[in-house]
């Protein structure tokens, strides 16, 4: 899903105009960012949460030479999705599985 999509969604849901919806979108995206800026963690009940971990600098290599890199310290967003998330997914899976299992069952048998 693209940005553009997920503003037509909630425009659709919230029966909005896609201008405010877009500025919803845009609104909670910059949020987010800015408290991840200021090393905030951001839980999301049922969906996951954001944090910043800091990677130390380390000694890599130039793919395309072999020849060695220092690769500065920096910080990464990370996302470490919800035990809810996580479930649906599994779930959604599951019935994917058991339907293509079921079509392959049915295949065989013909």
């Amino acid at each position: 899903m693209t940005k553009a999509e997920l503003v037509e969604e909630v425009a659709r849901a919230a029966e909005l105009t896609k201008k405010d919806s877009e500025v919803i979108v845009d609104e909670v995206f910059k949020n987010i960012i800015q408290a991840l800026n200021r090393g905030e963690k951001i839980e999301l009940r049922g969906f996951g949460s954001f944090r910043v971990r800091q990677r130390d600098a380390r000694r890599g290599r130039n793919p395309k030479t072999g020849a060695p890199v220092d690769i500065p310290a920096k910080r990464v967003p990370y996302f470490k999705p919800g035990k809810e998330l996580k479930e649906l997914i599994n779930d959604r899976a599951n019935e994917d599985n058991s339907d293509q299992s079921a079509v392959s069952d049915a295949a065989v048998a013909e």
